[in-house]
């Protein structure tokens, strides 16, 4: 989970497309297979007794009244060879989250080992005790729970370059208390680790292959058809998920850390069933078109660093401020690091590992809840139509977050 400025030397244009997002050197080489008998522990995540408190990280709790239920889905994509191995078929690991009745299971694992000690591998992190921390985390949902009944808004969300899925846990999971379902998607090669059936775990190899900026612009198109893909299958005629009858299919939103934030809005670009989305400090490598979206409504929600700022050194966001056609906010947390809109604040923390580089000053439980109500708020207005102040400008309760207003 190296950050751009610690990457091998590349070009001006790439350093800005991959503007702190997750990558990683040559060493990102493709783990060996685990043994086929280990698949069915893999295809889905490991739930167990609860955790005693001192054995695992301990997340924050949804703000929801409901409970979390979840699920895992392997889908396969016939139509598309994989961009970063062209021998196979482009693949992708989901995670649902949904609104539940009662989780009277055990809290899913958070992480698979595996994917805890490769994550952590990437920050020059081995201790086998922080690895066993991690691993032994478990969230706040539980595998295959009933979900509540009715139709929910939908939500896909798409993690940084070169972060696994999990890595959106407290945000998927808040959201799902909150009435929503999520889907948290792997995609396959992009990750520091992912677990994949058959035992197999794939590893970043485009971490390794993406040198250019035209590379890392056929990856956020990549990711976006990932995510159309995605609605296919949870949407189509033949579902792909059990409880896909909870999804409203008039109110579907994108989001999405770095690249996968750049993904939200490359979805929103070309497929019209996303009626909202939000990019999290992301370089907009496909970049907004020129015609907007639509009139379909974008939050750009990032650091207040010099990358980030209207007139920064990443020149995409001012692009897209510019050609957005909607309703759109440019918010700025003070005090944050491009990780803050992932789950690393409170595993940092916790885990004691210190930041590659500059370290946040904003408190790692403050990141979490400030990432939390303002992409809650957003979908809350844009996909249920519930009025938010919050969003209207400075609140006394956030003075991290700062309204930026650039002219078009």
């Amino acid at each position: 989970m190296k950050t751009s400025r610690t990457l091998r030397p590349a070009t001006a244009a790439v350093v800005a497309l991959l503007t702190l997002a997750t990558a990683a050197p040559a060493a990102f080489a493709q783990a060996p297979a685990v043994p086929a008998s280990a698949a069915a522990a893999t295809t889905a995540p490991a739930s167990g007794p609860a955790r005693p408190a001192a054995t695992g990280v301990l997340l924050p709790e949804p703000t929801g009244r409901a409970e979390v239920g979840r699920s895992a889905l392997h889908l396969v994509d016939p139509s598309r060879p994989d961009l970063w191995m062209p021998e196979r078929r482009r693949e992708l690991m989901v995670d649902l989250y949904y609104p539940a009745r009662s989780t009277a299971a055990a809290p899913s694992r958070y992480a698979d080992r595996r994917e805890a000690q490769l994550l952590l591998a990437e920050v020059g992190v081995r201790e086998e005790a922080v690895v066993e921390t991690l691993s032994a985390t478990r969230s706040h949902s539980s595998l295959h729970a009933r979900p509540q009944p009715g139709k929910h808004p939908l939500v896909l969300l798409s993690p940084g370059f070169g972060a696994p899925r999990f890595t959106l846990t407290t945000l998927a999971e808040d959201l799902a208390s909150r009435g929503y379902v999520v889907a948290a998607v792997d995609h396959a090669y992009e990750s520091s680790g992912t677990v994949f059936p058959g035992g197999r775990v794939l590893t970043c190899v485009a971490c390794r292959k993406a040198e250019t900026a035209e590379d890392m612009r056929k990856a956020t198109v990549n990711r976006g058809r990932d995510l159309s893909f995605v609605l296919d299958r949870l949407t189509g005629p033949r579902p792909a998920w059990r409880y896909a009858g909870l999804i409203d299919r008039q109110r579907i939103g994108a989001a999405g850390h770095s690249l996968g934030g750049a993904a939200a809005a490359s979805v929103m670009a070309n497929d019209h069933r996303v009626r909202a989305g939000v990019n999290m400090d992301g370089a907009f490598g496909d970049p907004v078109p020129e015609q907007g979206l639509g009139g379909r409504p974008f939050l750009m929600f990032g650091t207040d660093d010099a990358a980030h700022q209207p007139g920064g050194e990443d020149a995409t966001w001012d692009a897209a401020w510019r050609n957005l056609d909607g309703w759109k906010r440019w918010l700025a947390v003070t005090g944050a690091h491009h990780f803050t809109f992932s789950d690393v604040p409170v595993l940092f923390d916790q885990l004691r590992v210190p930041y590659p580089d500059a370290q946040p000053t904003i408190p790692a439980a403050r990141a979490i809840g400030v990432v939390r109500t303002y992409t809650g708020a957003f979908f809350d207005l844009h996909l249920r139509g519930r009025p938010q102040p919050l969003l209207d400008g400075p609140a006394a309760d956030n003075p991290e977050v700062r309204f930026n207003h650039p002219g078009r």
